[in-house]
């Protein structure tokens, strides 16, 4: 059973329009894919709250400077502030920071530190670590799972042995193992490592659509009149394959914020002092009893963001092929 139907493919050539017609009509127009999206509240309430996130890390740089006039970085440990109507440390002499207040909105964090700044800078670094390992892992699972589909024989075999390999080992467990073999903990590590344990699923999506396309009359058209491997791959195969890389693409980009969020609080991933949601809370874990702030405002912010990417990627999927319900996607 494929994963979605496929939208219209364009055809080869005018003699090949009316072999191409079921292919189109089998799937439904982008506006009306849309249109249907729009119709679910859920989902349209999930891309509001995600834009919000978006635009809120974008424009952290600027919301910390000249909004909050705080800085991620900075410590304020001896410092004193006003906090109704009286001076209280940041950090007091046991140790403990200041909770939420008119000054530090979210509190400070050990350091001293603004929670509300970090909290910002933390969404462009987990929104960046799980979006560009969300990409590479499609170009990744694209490739591989075109050329097993398409070729077939030998080179199916090899690559889907490769797959089933992978997918035997627990991510986690992969992840945290590459994760520690690669060392640097830099963001762009993180991104290759989500990468690597992401494209195995794609692959098996794309390989299953391929293996369900490239028997179609259009194709078969397509190579009546000539057509070369790469021109069925990329002017015929492709276009129909946007459906399932558009849902894939919203659901993986969620579960890459939790994988990113679990390599950086077991020491892995993104590494102090640059702030990502799963540090931030691997900081404070140990104090959740006495501030709590630290640990609860990351873990609100995970949970709103992967609610949100699972609702919107669900009202896609929904919008794409209603009333289904693929399997495959993880």
């Amino acid at each position: 059973m494929s994963v979605l139907e496929p939208l219209a493919a364009p055809p080869a050539s005018p003699g090949a329009e009316a072999s191409a017609a079921p292919a189109a009509e089998a799937g439904a127009p982008w506006a009306e894919v849309l249109r249907r999206f729009r119709r679910d509240r859920a989902g349209m309430a999930a891309l509001v709250v995600l834009s919000v996130i978006v635009l809120a890390a974008l424009l952290a740089p600027w919301i910390c400077s000249a909004a909050l006039h705080q800085s991620p970085y900075r410590l304020h440990i001896m410092d004193r502030i006003a906090v109704h109507g009286r001076e209280v440390e940041v950090v007091s002499d046991d140790g403990l920071p200041v909770g939420p207040n008119p000054r530090l909105l979210l509190g400070a964090d050990l350091l001293g530190r603004d929670l509300l700044s970090r909290l910002l800078y933390g969404a462009r670094f987990s929104l960046a670590a799980a979006s560009l390992g969300t990409l590479l892992a499609v170009l990744v699972g694209l490739a591989a799972g075109l050329i097993a589909g398409f070729y077939r024989g030998l080179a199916d075999a090899v690559i889907s042995r490769f797959v089933d390999a992978m997918m035997a080992i627990p991510v986690l467990l992969l992840a945290i193992a590459l994760a520690a073999v690669l060392r640097q903990g830099s963001l762009g590590i993180v991104v290759l490592v989500l990468a690597l344990v992401n494209w195995t699923y794609l692959a098996r999506i794309i390989r299953a659509e391929v293996l369900s396309l490239r028997g179609r009359d259009f194709i078969e058209a397509a190579r009546a009149m000539g057509a070369s491997d790469l021109a069925i791959l990329t002017r015929h195969l492709l276009p129909n394959l946007a459906g399932p890389l558009i849902v894939f693409g919203t659901l993986s980009v969620a579960g890459n914020i939790l994988l990113e969020s679990a390599l950086s609080f077991l020491g892995v991933g993104i590494q102090p002092p640059s702030p990502s949601w799963g540090n931030m809370i691997q900081e404070g874990i140990a104090f959740y009893r006495v501030a709590w702030w630290i640990t609860l405002f990351p873990g609100i912010a995970i949970l709103l963001t992967v609610v949100c990417l699972n609702l919107a990627g669900e009202a896609l999927r929904e919008a794409l092929h209603p009333g289904a319900r693929p399997e495959g996607l993880p």
